[in-house]
């Protein structure tokens, strides 16, 4: 009885915490769709899922401190096993975490795969104004039948695997429980057998051994797409975002200035073109096209006038430039924060490169041969918790707001093609939901990345086992062995460490490890490249995007004031 309880006060503890921290992602993910979703075109249905498919993302990532916590609560320090951790008491708390990650995962692949392409078609054909909304209905569900059909494919690649047959020195028996090579299922090929027989065999065998490989095989293809995401957006926008905040934005008063002088040009330049038509003569049409040109272009220089005028004596204004300071010290705060990470990624994939066990087991180690600042830190904090909480709570949101920032600075394209610009106050339906699905992604691929800066605290967290080591005694002769505790790494016996679910989910392809082995590189390359870009960029200006968007009204000049 006392085992069990202390067991479940164990329990408690991390599932509290978990649970005070999903209210505060629902109360984040509402604020952050909110604050960019179309005032004129918001539609409650595109907000729910932008909101739901988000925080769902967010909850899943925070699954992986309680993971951590969980499994090495079960441990001292000196590398015994608690009282109650007896192997029933630690498989039930295995299984919790991992019926979460089930949950969670099966969610997100319902979002992904058809509640959010079925919402964005619906809104694509909302636009025509003569479809009823039962024909909207068929032509969203038409199209969303695609992604249901690659969503299903996925699952079915994703159970044609088994154990690979490897072995030599360096290959662990972690390594070898745990990946998995592709081969066909074990589906009955008795003549006397029906075909719905064989197909009950093989959904049989899906459930039996091959479930939680397909979820994990259709998780990590997400992730993949999720890198890549991360590789275009998240890497710039860790070095625009801290840049941005220290460079600021121009003045209000000087861009109005300039805005004045260059409209008196334009109006210079349309009355020099109507002087020649004052004695009757018509304009050749040269001159009506540039005459028209300017008139579009004096158009556009009075509404920025108009938006400048307005940001000048608002005093959100005001409120920014005394602010003005604290912004410089975020500014310098994150580029700090960028250059911990991208060192402590750098360290971790020439760690991998130097002394892996090579490609085809995804580059995995056996040990820290070198230590990185997050691999160092993680693992300490983790005894006392909730830091570590804290500190994956601040790099999970510091990827989401670089994210923000990446997809802001450059969009959303389709290959050359612009598909949408994210403003605040201004993000149509159904850019709110790619921007949702992206940051999706990207955060479903930020628990990889957090294993990559350290490995050691997502596999075990602070555990350690007992080593027999001999010592030779003065004393005595001959030698004696002392049981001497050690951190527990992919070399570890598999009875005396337990590994997190979280490293189970993500880790059982090497192609995919591989992947993000070399997704990881360039990752690094392109955040140098926008450290460069947004260094030789000058500052923006303080209504930017005003000549872009055509569908801004003059009776709307305070979103730019945000």
């Amino acid at each position: 009885m006392a085992t069990s309880g202390a067991a479940s006060a164990e329990l408690v503890i991390g599932w509290c915490i978990f649970g005070l921290l999903l209210l505060a992602i629902l109360a984040f993910c509402w604020i952050y769709v909110r604050k960019y979703q179309s005032r004129r075109e918001s539609e409650v249905v595109s907000t729910i899922t932008a909101i739901f498919s988000l925080a769902i993302a967010l909850i899943t990532s925070a699954l992986l401190p309680v993971d951590i916590f969980l499994v090495s609560y079960m441990k001292n320090q000196n590398g015994t096993f608690k009282d109650w951790a007896n192997a029933n008491v630690s498989r039930q708390i295995e299984d919790t975490v991992l019926y979460g990650y089930y949950t969670l995962y099966s969610v997100i692949l319902f979002c992904v795969f058809f509640w959010i392409p079925f919402v964005y078609f619906y809104y694509e054909e909302k636009d025509d104004d003569d479809t009823s909304k039962c024909t909207q209905i068929k032509t969203a569900l038409k199209y969303t039948l695609g992604f249901v059909v690659i969503c299903a494919l996925l699952l079915l690649v994703g159970s044609l695997v088994c154990k690979p047959e490897l072995s030599g020195a360096g290959i662990s028996k972690l390594f070898l429980k745990h990946r998995y090579a592709f081969v066909p299922l074990n589906v009955p090929n008795n003549k006397n057998s029906t075909e719905w027989e064989k197909v009950k065999s093989l959904f049989e065998e899906l459930g039996s051994s091959h479930g939680l490989a397909a979820l994990s095989f259709s998780i990590s293809s997400l992730t993949l797409i999720g890198m890549l995401a991360a590789i275009t957006y998240t890497a710039y926008g860790m070095s625009a975002l801290p840049l941005n905040l220290i460079k600021g934005t121009r003045s209000a008063a000087y861009e109005r200035l300039e805005n004045t002088e260059d409209i008196e040009e334009v109006e210079q330049h349309i009355q020099t073109i109507k002087s020649k038509s004052k004695d009757g003569r018509p304009l050749p049409a040269r001159d009506k096209r540039a005459l028209k040109q300017f008139e579009e272009r004096l158009r556009t220089l009075k509404k920025r006038e108009r938006h400048l005028e307005f940001i000048e004596n608002s005093w959100w204004t005001k409120f920014c430039g005394a602010l003005r300071p604290l912004k410089i010290v975020w500014g310098i705060f994150f580029i700090l924060v960028a250059l911990l990470f991208v060192i402590s990624l750098f360290l971790s994939n020439l760690d991998k490169a130097l002394h892996s066990a090579g490609i085809d087991s995804g580059f995995i180690i056996f040990g820290a041969n070198l230590s990185n600042p997050l691999n160092m830190l993680l693992p300490l904090l983790q005894t006392v918790f909730p830091l570590d909480y804290i500190l994956i709570t601040i790099i999970i949101m510091y990827f989401i707001f670089t994210s923000m920032a990446g997809i802001r600075n450059i969009g959303i394209w389709f290959f050359w093609i612009r598909l949408y610009k994210i403003r605040r106050g201004r993000t149509r339906p159904q850019a709110l939901l790619f921007l949702c699905m992206i940051l999706l992604l990207i955060v479903l691929h930020t628990s990889y990345m957090i294993y990559s800066l350290a490995p050691q605290y997502v596999m075990y967290g602070s555990q350690n086992y007992l080593i027999e080591t001999n010592i030779t005694s003065d004393n005595h002769k001959g030698n004696s062995t002392l049981s001497v505790p050690k951190r527990c790494d992919a070399d570890a016996p598999e009875d005396q460490c337990t590994v997190t679910r979280t490293y189970l989910f993500l880790h059982k392809f090497w192609f995919f490890s591989a992947a993000y082995y070399f997704g990881n590189w360039a990752f690094l390359g392109v955040f140098l490249i926008g450290l460069i870009v947004s260094c030789c960029k000058g500052k923006k200006s303080v209504i930017e995007g005003v000549d872009e968007d055509s569908d801004i009204s003059d009776d709307e000049p305070s979103v730019y004031s945000a």
